[in-house]
């Protein structure tokens, strides 16, 4: 079954890499050399010079290159793991066997933009693993493959990130085997209903500390590498702030949100938040005193 590869993120690496170490025949891939959007970004331009697989980089081409290029390959099916854009009705209908497109949350619920980052900023306890043939429109067409994926309170961005990947690279090379024995992908259930979350803002990851503390908390783990880190304003200045946790001893009440409790190092503080307070364990330096304030 030959394949062409769409991705061009830290994700879409493990996968390829997977496909390769398995020996499933790549036919080309589509990428990008780099990338202003995605914080996760990495090319696999590197990977298919190494291994002599054709390929072509979405910002050096047009639609209809790549079109071309696609083609050209031949491909049985399109794998499109870690892409930003919508693929049109005529790329997915040149391979017989259409495109499966990668979602990182329990489909149908939870469609749309920064799945990981939301269920983590949101508090969920339980993501997924999902595979879905592919359609014109976003996160839509049959489930082939959903594995639940348990969220700790310990986990962040980059400990579920690969949590999701470990699982989709066990999944992606049981499905590609059995449309390799049956010439067709499984069907576990149709991709209807649901909610879409929106796409985040800048906005959407400044700590404001009226917030709890859980929902910092959350905040941060949800932000922290390989994403942009969440972040707060003091004095006209921006800090991005990489890990905390809830400070669980007591406060005073009466104290307002903001009030800096102890100051440990230019890293290393607690804060009183809307709600209990947040030991901030690792950010941008600055400079605070005890007692002072985080305006």
């Amino acid at each position: 079954m030959k394949i062409c590869f769409i991705g061009c993120v830290q994700s879409s690496v493990v996968l390829f890499q997977t496909l390769l170490e398995h020996g499933k025949q790549i036919a080309g891939v589509v990428t990008r050399g780099s990338s202003a959007f995605n914080a996760d970004f990495q090319s696999l331009a590197p990977l298919c010079r190494q291994q002599k697989i054709p390929f072509i980089c979405e910002e050096e081409a047009d639609k209809g290159a790549i079109e071309a290029f696609i083609r050209d390959t031949a491909p049985d099916v399109i794998y499109c793991f870690g892409w930003s854009k919508l693929l049109s009705e005529e790329i997915l209908q040149i391979p017989p066997m259409g495109g499966i497109g990668f979602h990182p949350a329990a489909l149908p619920n939870n469609r749309g933009r920064h799945p990981l980052i939301w269920a983590l900023a949101l508090g969920l306890p339980e993501t997924a693993s999902t595979f879905f043939k592919m359609t014109p429109e976003a996160d839509a067409g049959d489930i082939i493959s959903q594995v639940p994926i348990t969220i700790s309170p310990e986990d962040d961005a980059g400990s579920l990130y690969q949590k999701v990947a470990e699982s989709a690279a066990r999944q992606m090379i049981e499905f590609t085997e059995y449309a390799e024995k049956t010439g067709r992908f499984p069907y576990v259930r149709a991709n209807a209903g649901g909610n879409s979350w929106r796409k985040r803002g800048k906005e959407d990851g400044r700590i404001d500390w009226r917030m709890s503390a859980e929902s910092i908390y959350n905040l941060i783990r949800a932000l922290t590498h390989p994403y942009v880190g969440a972040h707060f304003c003091h004095q006209g200045e921006e800090y991005k702030v990489w890990r905390a946790e809830v400070w669980r001893e007591p406060v005073a009440v009466y104290w307002e949100p903001g009030r800096i409790i102890k100051v440990s190092s230019d890293r290393d503080f607690v804060v009183k938040t809307g709600e209990g307070a947040v030991h901030i364990l690792d950010c941008d330096n600055i400079s605070l005193q005890e007692g002072g304030y985080l305006l």
